[in-house]
């Protein structure tokens, strides 16, 4: 059953991008889910966490909340979202961004990931064609989108996410899907350590926390997937992209010297890159320097 599918795809390429694009429509509404809820579950658990080590009731009765439930719901009139009113940006296009119950704006966000999320998808297919590397580059990629909207939104880098695409990159190198085992485990520890240093340089230098923990195992999964080689051209790529939207934000009015700019995103797009065209973008460097 799976070598038919398989053989087809092969034979209709445009109808494997097309499964591809479609399918990440849905993946995309999901992790718009994953982005609004995950930092919700978190403080929730922190919350506990704390009442727990503090000896004190928690007496508030809360309602059971994590990826699946409650139903989605409007959050200004609590109406609950049919599956019709759920469909990835048909149903935004459809009710004109406003809940149907009480017409109240539905934000941009939804769509945009949505559409993103499919567009990622069909570009990490193209690259990678009908094989595994699809597969896993695909899985990588939509972590990587769920780890960059939370690091927008809240300045934060989730565990639940980083680490356990940490193990996958290791375990993937057993099977050399992108690399061998030996350059996984070193660019996992040359990524952590790398940015651990620069954080502990800076600090003792200014005093100040220049980023945080969750950077230094944003990149060390990064070196798992993509080796230790290319951590140099992540950190490159990253920093310089930084730095400009950085400086535009700030020329603009945006935002001040002192903003916290979650540097999350900047990581995770230049790992994604790196990924699909590593050496390409290495070359282009050293025939530069």
């Amino acid at each position: 059953m799976i070598d038919n599918i398989v053989a087809f795809f092969e034979l209709a390429p445009g109808f494997f991008l097309g499964f591809v694009f479609i399918f990440g429509l849905s993946v995309g509404s999901f992790l718009n889910v994953v982005i609004f809820r995950l930092p919700v579950m978190m403080q929730k658990e922190w919350r506990s966490d704390c009442l727990e080590f503090l000896e004190q009731p928690n007496s508030e009765e809360e309602e059971k909340f994590n990826l699946s439930v409650p139903r989605s719901r409007c959050g200004n009139c609590g109406h609950q979202i049919t599956t019709l009113e759920n469909i990835p940006v048909v149903s935004y296009l459809a009710l004109k961004g406003k809940c149907r119950n009480c017409g109240t704006g539905i934000s941009a966000q939804y769509p945009l990931v949505e559409l993103f999320t499919a567009g990622i998808s069909v570009v990490v297919a193209w690259h990678f064609g009908v094989s595994v590397q699809t597969i896993a580059a695909l899985f990588f990629s939509w972590c990587l989108i769920a780890a960059s909207g939370i690091d927008i939104g809240h300045k934060l880098l989730p565990d639940n996410i980083t680490l356990p695409l940490l193990w996958l990159g290791i375990l993937l190198s057993f099977f050399e899907i992108f690399v061998d085992l030996e350059t996984s485990i070193i660019g996992a520890m040359a990524g952590y350590m790398s940015l651990w240093s620069v954080f502990i340089i800076f600090k003792l230098v200014t005093g100040k926390e220049g980023m945080g923990y969750g950077d230094f195992k944003l990149l060390a999964l990064l070196g798992a997937w993509v080796g230790w080689k290319m951590i140099f051209i992540i950190i490159l790529t990253s920093s310089v992209v930084g730095a400009v939207v950085g400086i535009t934000l700030i020329v603009l009015k945006k935002n001040g010297r002192d903003t916290q700019i979650p540097f999350g995103p900047y990581l995770a797009g230049a790992g994604w890159i790196t990924l699909l065209w590593g050496h390409e973008l290495s070359q282009f460097y050293f025939s530069i320097l």
